[in-house]
């Protein structure tokens, strides 16, 4: 069955607010890699000028997961979560994530297309801070793969 083109333009905002900690802030680096000491020392973080302890780049990922995760699970989306596969992910920083950052999601379908019986959904996730400044925007690709039967 083919992604249901309707979902163009619907939304999905997290219910609540998510506080970054520095322990997951840490644990991401850790997790990904990142040796930054402005990823795991608050002294070298705010040497760098930073209030608190910065998030790697691809920290973004984890709310955008949690509004992806709401796409997914939609009825109507009529996507088969064993199809999908992770065709592409960009951020673009309006400015860093912090410890103590208070940030709300809002994933957004942009687009869902169709190609050789495969669906391809853009969707943009944007991260507002308590003050409801937008932080970063987070977009991501999912090609839902066709059934044998579909594809044919």
């Amino acid at each position: 069955m083919s992604v249901n083109p309707e979902l163009a333009g619907r939304r999905y905002e997290l219910p609540e607010p998510y506080l970054v900690g520095r322990e997951h802030i840490r644990s991401f680096a850790k997790a990904v890699l990142a040796s930054h000491p402005t990823h795991f020392d608050v002294a070298a973080a705010q040497a760098a000028g930073y209030a608190d302890l910065v998030a790697p780049a691809t920290f973004p990922a984890v709310l955008q997961d949690a509004g992806l995760q709401l796409l997914l699970s939609d009825p109507e989306a009529q996507i088969e979560l064993s199809h999908i596969v992770h065709g592409d992910e960009r951020f673009t920083y309006v400015r860093p994530i912090v410890a103590g950052d208070e940030l709300r999601a809002a994933l957004e379908v942009k687009s869902v297309k169709s190609l050789g019986g495969n669906s391809m959904i853009s969707a943009e996730t944007v991260l507002t801070d308590a003050a409801g400044e937008q932080v970063v925007t987070a977009s991501a690709t999912l090609v839902v793969r066709a059934t044998p039967s579909e594809s044919e």
